[in-house]
């Protein structure tokens, strides 16, 4: 399993997630890896996060967390996984690393984390007019930092 995180600016952090992911693993990588992609892409203050409805992001104690961690969090639709611009990205990737063909899972991920560093600041333009409508407001607010956990 991989987290990724990507902004308006381009793609941040994307690490292996080698366990089942709980609460506390998802709180633990927000921690360890998302400030430092908001940093890393030299995010403005007042950014947005924006994740969806997994139950693990949208536990009691992760949004105690992000609450206490004073994050902006985008309120998000259930069942929208075809809003949720990460998923052109992830799309990508898969392809990328298909046409690689890795011969194994160290040549898996480290074949992933090429790719995945690989990727343009422009991929995709997920913030044109016209291209996803339900993120025309979103990007008027600003950046937004926007992951998903496949």
């Amino acid at each position: 399993m991989l987290w990724g995180c990507f902004s308006a600016k381009g793609p941040g952090r994307l690490i292996r997630v080698k366990e089942r992911m709980n609460g506390a693993m998802y709180r633990e990588i927000l921690s360890d890896n998302l400030l430092p992609s908001a940093r890393a892409l030299k995010m403005k203050r007042g950014w947005v996060f924006q994740h969806d409805n997994d139950p693990k992001h949208t536990a009691r104690a992760t949004k105690e967390w992000l609450r206490k961690k004073h994050f902006k969090v985008l309120e998000w639709p259930s069942q929208s996984p075809d809003l949720n611009p990460i998923e052109n990205l992830w799309r990508e990737l898969k392809v990328r690393v298909a046409q690689r063909q890795p011969q194994n899972i160290t040549a898996l991920e480290e074949i992933c984390m090429e790719e995945w560093a690989n990727i343009p600041a422009t991929f995709d333009e997920p913030w044109q007019p016209g291209r996803n409508c339900f993120l025309d407001p979103v990007k008027r607010a600003g950046p937004v930092v926007l992951l998903v956990i496949d």
